[in-house]
């Protein structure tokens, strides 16, 4: 069901005039007609509004480092920002050391009035002391809070300082949470620490398997990683280091001998990526592991980049395999999901990839966004050149990486690379907008109150949606399926991964629950106003 502009003046019509100019520039009705269609994105969130973004700090520690399971990550800050990144995202991880697997810690300097009067510095200086004597780590992470960079606090120091006193490696992360208008800026901050202090550190020359690949942007939520990589493996293909679900800093340290990287999530590693072709040779490709399609699609494109024979029948073999096994399990649940419509809005890539997995369970996709997107994610890599730096990214120093004297190889001659280029997404993102149908709707950085609306006025029969604002739609009497960290199931990703999705929809469509779900405001009186230039009516 499309919605007119119209419609969407009356949704936007409660806002102040400012405010309505300002997010009618973040909301696109998608149509063919009116050419290339341009959304505004990462930008900051107008005050007073509900969003569901996190801050620099959560898309640092907690998406990007927090994985690495044979290091330690500290916490510099108050206890409430060390608990917002505790295993929240249910990232897993496994290891033949047990005494190498942090995964399920939480260490804080648990930062107190005093500290915040008189510094925190030997407080921090202390808690890496007690780490090393505790854990013994391969590795450690310092991650600065809020009130570290208010205060100044030297991290950079205190952590070199350590690193010199206990002979490991201890990295600095300047990524308090004001740093950016989202979590995206946390993102960018971890990928040039990773890629200026870790990757390339190995003394590793060469893979020793034959397809040498790094998996970029999966984390290994509900077991993600683990689906894919037994797909991968069964396929023939060496995985270096995954970025970083069920990563390690043993293994990151050598990605630099892969010949191909895979890109998952584009907006949280893509600057990795970037760094690892500029310095090493190394190509990245777009990849899409949700779905079924999207799995097949991924494999089919790997094996056509190492031109393998062999490899691209092996990569049928397996499919044709899987295919057998998991589509008389899809099919059931087609029956029960056929003919439904779905909002899908969630961080990273996720907005994007799961509409092919609804599409094939019949589910159409009839609004979508992201929580911390760049206009790149929705509408393409090649608008980069015309996207504007603002002064919120001048706070993320640019990381400049150049070709290694000794270690930069192409990975294909140039005329491989541009051939390829015409028939893969080869170091290329579409984006979301080239996968929405006429019609449907695009926003960034939805709230609470257009949440709300759009529901209304488009009644969807599910909500994919992150952790905070499950609750607001289930209320609503609409199942909400969370997919920001599956709350307790998963894996989605591959071809199980889309079984277990499909199996929980469809137990959310059939659940009798939501008969009785009466919303607040159809029993109850609400009060009524609007919102001025004056304030409140």
């Amino acid at each position: 069901m499309a919605i007119t502009e119209q419609q969407l003046e009356e949704i936007l019509a409660k806002y102040p005039s400012k405010l309505q100019k300002n997010r009618k520039k973040h909301i696109v009705i998608n149509d063919s007609s009116c050419g290339a269609q341009t959304i505004e994105a990462n930008t900051r969130t107008a005050p007073g509004i509900i969003t569901n973004r996190g801050c620099a700090y959560a898309g640092c520690k907690g998406v990007v480092l927090g994985p690495l399971k044979d290091m330690v990550h500290i916490t510099h800050g108050p206890i409430g920002c060390a608990f917002y990144t505790w295993g929240a995202r249910r990232n897993k991880a496994k290891s033949d050391d047990p005494t190498q697997n942090f995964i399920n810690y939480c260490v804080s300097t648990n930062m107190q009035e005093s500290d915040i009067v008189f510094g925190g510095e030997k407080k921090l200086a202390k808690v890496i002391d007690e780490v090393v004597e505790n854990f013994h780590p391969t590795a450690i992470t310092v991650s600065a809070t809020c009130p570290v960079g208010l205060i100044g606090d030297d991290i950079n120091a205190v952590a070199k300082a350590a690193q010199e006193r206990h002979g490991i490696p201890v990295l600095a992360f300047s990524c308090e949470g004001y740093k950016g208008v989202s979590q995206s800026a946390g993102h960018h901050i971890a990928n040039n620490g990773l890629m200026d202090k870790v990757i390339g550190v190995g003394d590793l020359e060469k893979a020793s398997g034959k397809y040498p690949i790094n998996m970029l942007g999966e984390y290994n939520i509900g077991g993600d990683s683990w689906e894919i990589e037994r797909v991968l493996e069964d396929i023939g293909y060496e995985i270096i280091s995954v970025m970083t679900g069920d990563g390690s800093y043993e293994k990151l340290k050598n990605a630099h001998v892969a010949e191909l990287n895979l890109v998952q999530c584009h907006r949280s590693i893509n600057y990795i990526a970037e760094m690892l072709e500029i310095k090493y040779g190394t190509p990245w490709l777009k990849v899409n592991f949700i779905g079924v399609n999207g799995t097949i699609d991924s494999l089919r494109n790997m094996a056509q980049y190492f031109g393998d024979p062999e490899l691209v029948q092996r990569t049928e073999d397996v499919i044709a395999r899987e295919l057998a096994r998991i589509e008389p399990l899809m099919e059931q649940y087609k029956k029960i999901c056929e003919g439904k419509t779905a909002f899908c809005f969630v961080g990273g890539s996720r907005g994007h990839h799961y509409q092919g997995l609804f599409a094939e369970l019949g589910i159409d996709t009839v609004l979508a966004g992201y929580e911390f997107a760049h206009r790149d994610d929705y509408e393409g890599r090649q608008v980069i050149p015309d996207i504007k730096t603002d002064a919120d990214s001048k706070n993320i120093p640019e990381l400049h990486v150049e070709q290694d004297p000794n270690r930069f190889k192409l990975k294909l001659s140039p005329e491989k690379m541009a051939e390829l280029k015409t028939h893969i997404p080869l170091s290329y993102y579409a984006g979301m907008h080239v996968d929405m149908n006429e019609g449907t709707i695009m926003v960034d950085d939805l709230n609470h109150y257009e949440t709300e609306e759009f529901i209304k006025l488009l009644k969807p029969d599910i909500f994919a949606s992150g952790i905070k604002d499950k609750y607001v739609v289930q209320k609503m009497g609409i199942p909400a399926k969370q997919i920001h960290s599956y709350d307790y199931s998963g894996p989605y990703a591959g071809f199980n991964g889309a079984v277990n999705f499909a199996r929980d929809v469809s137990m959310g469509f059939a659940s009798p629950t939501w008969n009785f779900i009466v919303p607040p405001w159809k029993e109850e009186p609400l009060l009524t106003g609007s919102v001025n230039e004056e304030g409140v009516a």
